[in-house]
């Protein structure tokens, strides 16, 4: 309970952070949006082609906008010495990493309540329905974890704004398959058995990059 309280601290920090700067999540609603606007007219998709290539679009958006928010939320604690001061605090690393790593997923979940309803519209394909939102979760939380372990890496670096998307878009390319075709799977009528294979995908990367994560954090960090 004791390590539960020092994680939720975490989070509720970066959201106080968050609603005092705006910084985060407005940088990446607007880009999302901007982004399906663009999309919707440049392809000028319609019926089963927008079925068949809205779920490509929406992980190309998530996955870009994630990156944004990845990057600013790192930048924001390195330019703050926010994180001098965790490092400072009697808090174990890994609440560290868990902690801003449940941060990014609110940040990213918040940008992805927008998303959905506004592709519903501009691709007119059903986003809304629990099984698209289990895939959406679980690719959320794997790009999340891995993302908050490359931009701790990238945050020193003198190009960390180049350095990130070249780190982290390789190593988030299985959850972003996955994620794709078990969400292309069930806009076309598929039911979670038949895409199980591809959600099997995203939770053995999701354990995966958590474990890998969690044993990393501490050098990484004091790197």
């Amino acid at each position: 309970m004791n390590f539960l309280r020092k994680v939720l601290a975490i989070v509720e920090k970066d959201i106080a952070a968050e609603l005092h700067t705006k910084e985060v999540v407005s940088a990446m609603l607007v880009f999302s949006a901007l982004a399906s606007l663009i999309f919707s007219f440049a392809l000028d998709l319609r019926g089963d082609v927008a079925e068949a290539a809205a779920p490509g679009v929406l992980w190309t958006t998530i996955a870009f906008a994630g990156t944004l928010g990845l990057s600013r939320s790192m930048a924001r604690e390195e330019q703050t010495g926010c994180i001098d001061g965790l490092l400072l605090a009697p808090v174990d690393r890994t609440a560290i990493f868990l902690g801003k790593a449940l941060g990014n997923v609110i940040f990213m979940a918040i940008v992805e309540i927008f998303l959905l309803p506004l592709f519903s519209v501009f691709f007119d394909v059903a986003l809304l329905r629990p099984q698209v939102l289990l895939v959406l979760s679980l690719g959320t939380l794997g790009y999340a974890a891995v993302g908050t372990l490359l931009a701790t890496i990238a945050v020193n670096t003198r190009a960390r704004e180049v350095m990130l998307p070249v780190l982290l878009l390789p190593l988030a390319v299985p959850v972003l398959i996955g994620a794709v075709q078990a969400t292309s799977g069930l806009l076309e009528g598929a039911t979670l058995n038949q895409v199980s294979g591809w959600i099997r995908i995203l939770v053995v990367y999701d354990l995966v990059i958590l474990a890998v994560s969690l044993l990393t954090f501490d050098y990484v960090v004091q790197e």
